[in-house]
């Protein structure tokens, strides 16, 4: 649990920074990035969640006769295909999720690196009188 203190002299912020158009432009977007941030992680998370149910989906059909017909999902009907066609096509599924995880996880990469070097500047410049942590 947090305290909550009065700050030293040495802690307080200096009166004397001056906040720059180029300075502001800086926060804002390392807010905008902070919240794209928070978005991609949660879509990592739901496509990881989905990359999870498609190779259980997958598993399961290793079981069944490849000429017994299973119902596989289109949209929002099922349609019953044989289940060696139907692994087929969950495999397809399963690299299409593994690829779009990748590229989220590019993306996630990239905007760390860009918050990291907006960080390191507006914390030398501003010190203790600015918070970037999430």
């Amino acid at each position: 649990m947090m305290s909550r203190r009065m700050l030293s002299r040495d802690e307080e912020a200096p009166d004397d920074i001056e906040v720059t158009p180029t300075d502001q432009s800086q926060i804002n977007l390392f807010s905008t990035l902070h919240s794209k941030h928070s978005v991609l992680q949660s879509t990592l998370s739901t496509k990881h969640t989905e990359k999870e149910a498609l190779t259980d989906v997958l598993s399961e059909l290793e079981l069944v006769d490849d000429d017994e017909l299973v119902p596989y999902r289109v949209g929002d009907a099922f349609v019953y295909v044989k289940a060696e066609e139907a692994r087929g096509m969950l495999e397809k599924e399963v690299e299409t999720v593994e690829g779009e995880i990748r590229e989220v996880e590019e993306k996630v990469g990239k905007g760390k690196e860009k918050m990291e070097e907006l960080k390191v500047g507006l914390y030398a410049k501003f010190g203790k009188a600015i918070n970037l942590e999430a």
